[in-house]
């Protein structure tokens, strides 16, 4: 391993040869400093790049309409750095689930040039992919397997977190850094998305300190992960477990107050993630060799057989739509504007069902802050569907829940649609009404609405 003291000493022309393929960390790992510069010298030719959800402010000028002349972007998963570049074409969108990315570098991607952020070293010589694993381990094997060379940053910042390592021999020139890692900060949850978190811990977060296992978690960032961990804390259950693609802030609320204990889990009794998401500097330094969590590739937290091995897998995750058959739809606004990417959602809807006591969830808000609705009757024409109706998905609005297993085409519609504000209820009742497609919707009233349970009377469960 070659220590270098600029960062041009390793990211120029000559190293990166035009035709190199280059996988990069993302996440909070993002290796700013190296992408800064990989940024601004545009003697650096004909590269390709695949990513994974880029932060950070330094890479800003990585995207510009010039850089990506001479750069092929494969962008995996969108960030807010991407988006201008992906949906003006500047920049080419890969939808991959993301437990096949690993699969993907392996037969097909096969970097010759992988950028990542380490710490370390550990007494072992070891050092930490940091909090970015996804397809990284894979990415450095591979090209190391190909002769290619992996080029890392040291940033004084990053936390050692235990669980997925490697050898000082894997890595090719280091090069130390001291920034601030990005953060995530934490939204207080509003009237509406309180109302979805004590849905969700009322009726599907099982306590595990009896004899029945406690829910395993898999939840991500946001208002509604918020909502749902603070209406947790308040049910007062305990020894739950975590098996997720991304742990932040709300969840390391649940662990910090003992409310996770991972007891019941499989083998493991730590939490298990791929990606770590914080608040600030303190919630960083937290994760630092904690022995309570550790890090896997994203072919072992997004594996479905792993997810479904998890007991009482709650899965829970946002949308950007749902229509009245139940496609949901959570990558794109539409058939050719990509917002974020297909991501695990899909991993984790398929791996809960399989779970003993599990439910796979997609919560959100009846409407967008602008009154938009997202509830409606067909979904756009084209677009990306991250669920399809025959994955039997609980869907979740503040004005109440809805399971559609073992219900027809028909009465999952008058479900659904109870789930959307008052306004545009009436005008999806009046479509099914009217359609002889939903098969006499009227009769599905009779014992009540159909797989619907009220915020009002889940409510009393609380």
């Amino acid at each position: 391993m070659i220590v270098v003291s600029a960062v041009e000493d390793v990211i120029n022309s000559s190293i990166l040869k035009p035709g190199s393929i280059i996988y990069t960390a993302g996440n909070a790992s993002t290796p700013q400093v190296l992408l800064e510069q990989l940024a601004s010298d545009l003697s650096i030719k004909d590269l390709s790049m695949y990513s994974v959800l880029l932060l950070g402010r330094k890479i800003k000028g990585l995207f510009s309409e010039q850089r990506c002349q001479d750069l092929t972007h494969r962008v995996i998963f969108n960030s807010q750095a991407t988006k201008e570049a992906v949906n003006n074409g500047w920049a080419k969108y890969h939808p991959i689930h993301l437990s096949e990315i690993p699969r993907n570098i392996r037969h097909g991607i096969r970097p010759d040039v992988v950028f990542i952020t380490v710490a370390g070293p550990d007494k072992g010589g070891n050092y930490s992919l940091g909090t970015t694993v996804e397809g990284v381990y894979e990415a450095v094997k591979v090209a190391k397997k190909k002769g290619g060379i992996v080029i890392a940053e040291r940033n004084k910042n990053m936390p050692f977190i235990l669980g997925s390592s490697i050898p000082e021999s894997k890595i090719d020139y280091l090069i130390d850094t001291d920034y601030a890692l990005p953060s995530s900060p934490v939204r207080e949850p509003d009237e509406r998305a309180l109302k979805i978190g004590q849905i969700i811990a009322a009726l599907y977060i099982q306590d595990g300190t009896g004899d029945k296992p406690g829910s395993t978690l898999q939840y991500g960032i946001g208002e509604v992960p918020e909502a749902v961990t603070s209406a947790i804390i308040n049910k007062g259950v305990g020894d739950l477990g975590i098996h997720t693609e991304l742990l932040a802030d709300a969840m390391i609320r649940l662990i910090k107050q003992g409310i996770v204990t991972n007891r019941w889990k499989k083998n493991v009794n730590f939490a298990v993630s791929s990606i770590f998401l914080a608040e600030n500097k303190d919630e960083y330094d937290w994760l630092n060799y904690n022995s309570s969590i550790q890090s896997r590739p994203c072919n072992y937290t997004n594996n479905i057989f792993k997810i479904a091995e998890q007991p009482c897998m709650v899965t829970i995750n946002s949308a950007i739509g749902v229509d009245l058959h139940g496609n949901i739809w959570a990558d794109s606004l539409d058939a050719r504007k990509i917002y974020s990417g297909v991501g695990g959602q899909a991993d984790f809807i398929r791996g809960a069902q399989y779970s003993e006591g599990g439910v796979a969830i997609i919560a959100m808000k009846s409407t967008t802050q602008d009154g938009i609705p997202k509830i409606v009757d067909r979904c756009p024409a084209g677009i990306t569907t991250t669920a399809i109706p025959a994955d039997q998905v609980i869907l979740v609005t503040e004005y109440g829940t809805f399971d559609p297993r073992n219900l027809s085409l028909g009465e999952r519609a008058v479900g659904i649609a109870h789930l959307a504000c008052p306004e545009h209820r009436d005008g999806l009742l009046k479509i099914i009404h009217e359609n002889p497609a939903f098969h006499k919707p009227d009769l599905a009233l009779h014992g009540g609405i159909p797989g619907f349970t009220s915020y009002e009377k889940a409510k009393t469960y609380f």
